[in-house]
Formats: C-alpha cells, sequence, structure tokens
C-alpha cells in the first residue's frame, strides 16, 4: 500500500508540472478521485484542445492590432455619422429658406399678376396658381426626403386668366394676343416683386392691335421712372 501510495503520489507530482497547475492538490484529494470520471475529463479535454488546432503564438498581439483597429474605425464611424446628421440639419434649414423665400415671392408675384390682368385684360381677372408634385409611388420616394420629413416642391406655375362671359383658361388655351398680354402680366407682375435695374423687351406687342398696344404703353410710362425699359419693335406707336 505504501508503494502504491508513493507511485501515486509520484504520478500527481508529474501531472502537476506538466499541466502547471495553479493549486496544489493534496493526497486526500487526489484519493478520493474517480479514476475513470478523471478519465474521461481529460479525454474530453483532449479533444477540445485537438479541435482548437496549433497554438498561434502571435494571436495575444494580432488581438491587440485588431482591437486598436476596430476603436479606431468606431470613431471614424462616429465621425461619419456626425458629419452625415450636420449635413441633413444643413439641408433641412435651406429648404425650409428656399420654401419660405418661395412662398413669400410667389405671393407677392401673384397679386402683382391680378393687377396686372385687370390693366391688359379691362373685366378680365387673373391667376397664379401652384402646380403639385405627383406623389411617389410607394418605395420611389427620394432618397432622405422621408428622413428629412419635408413635403415636396411644387411642380410648376399655372396660369389662369378669366375674361369677361367666358370660363378661365389656361395659357395654351389662349389666342396668340392674349398669350402675349398673359405673358407681358407675367413679365410686370415679377418685375414690381423683384425689382431689375433694365428689362430688354423683344418685340413683346408683335402680336397685338393698336388698344392693346396702348395698354402694354401704359403700363411702361408707369413704371418707366422705376427701371429702363429697353425696347425693340416693329410698331411705330411703340
Amino acid at each position: 500500500a505504501q508503494d502504491a501510495l508513493g507511485d501515486a503520489r509520484e504520478r500527481l507530482g508529474v501531472l502537476k508540472q506538466r499541466h502547471l497547475s495553479p493549486r496544489a492538490v493534496t493526497a486526500e484529494e487526489a484519493g478520493a478521485l474517480d479514476v475513470d470520471v478523471a478519465e474521461t475529463k481529460v479525454e474530453q479535454l483532449r479533444r477540445r484542445l485537438e479541435a482548437l488546432g496549433p497554438v498561434n503564438p502571435l494571436a495575444d498581439r494580432e488581438y491587440r492590432e485588431t482591437a486598436e483597429r476596430l476603436a479606431f474605425l468606431k470613431e471614424q464611424r462616429k465621425d461619419l455619422e456626425d458629419s452625415l446628421n450636420e449635413l441633413r440639419r444643413i439641408i433641412r434649414d435651406l429648404d425650409e429658406h428656399t420654401t419660405r423665400v418661395f412662398s413669400e415671392f410667389f405671393t407677392q408675384t401673384a397679386a402683382n399678376f391680378a393687377e396686372m390682368v385687370a390693366v391688359l385684360f379691362p373685366g378680365g381677372r387673373g391667376e397664379l396658381r401652384l402646380e403639385e408634385a405627383v406623389e411617389a409611388e410607394p418605395g420611389e420616394q427620394e432618397e432622405g426626403t422621408a428622413d428629412r420629413g419635408l413635403r415636396r416642391p411644387p411642380a410648376g406655375v399655372q396660369i389662369f386668366i378669366k375674361l369677361p362671359q367666358k370660363a378661365p383658361r389656361t395659357l395654351t388655351l389662349l389666342s396668340g394676343g392674349e398669350k402675349a398680354l398673359a405673358a407681358i402680366a407675367f413679365l410686370f407682375a415679377l418685375f414690381l416683386a423683384r425689382p431689375c435695374p433694365f428689362y430688354i423687351l423683344d418685340e413683346v406687342e408683335a402680336a397685338l392691335d393698336d388698344i392693346n398696344i396702348g395698354r402694354f404703353l401704359s403700363l411702361v410710362r408707369r413704371y418707366q421712372d422705376r427701371t429702363q425699359f429697353l425696347i425693340i419693335t416693329h410698331q411705330r406707336r411703340t
């Protein structure tokens, strides 16, 4: 029995040295150990060790380098996300500003247009309407619009002229002379909303008769002290 105990202690010492056990194993613990269970555990650990493959001595250094790279990429991603949020804020502010400026300018121009039509079309009425954009189908919405929560800008401006005893008409349904008068009314409406130093009018009254030429010239006379009109014409009266 003493020989078996000595052999067991010697084997225990070898195992401790081989596995570099962090704690001491007493003889009582070794005697209470079930050999079959221990061998099964050792076999399981051996298979797990084989599944791990060969040990990479550079694994610790590679891990540190990868961790540093990950931290750098996280910082870069945060910078990009912050820049993206700032750009979205700027775009939103610009959209709100342009929408407000356009709305104010359109309101002024529409009021001026109604006034000019009343001069050029006695008894008539003029109206400017915003043509709404067609709503996009689901999945076709412009990228970024949903994120900003902005409504679509108008698709264009429609011009309506209501002549005495006639239904309102769009610009395309007017005669040549009526189109010329409507264009002149729109030009002067823009001029009153945002004055310019001078205007070049190239045969704008070519399709007008004498009466309508007189109405056109009345506008030129009315506003000639506020700007300069350079008029190209073949009409002797002009």
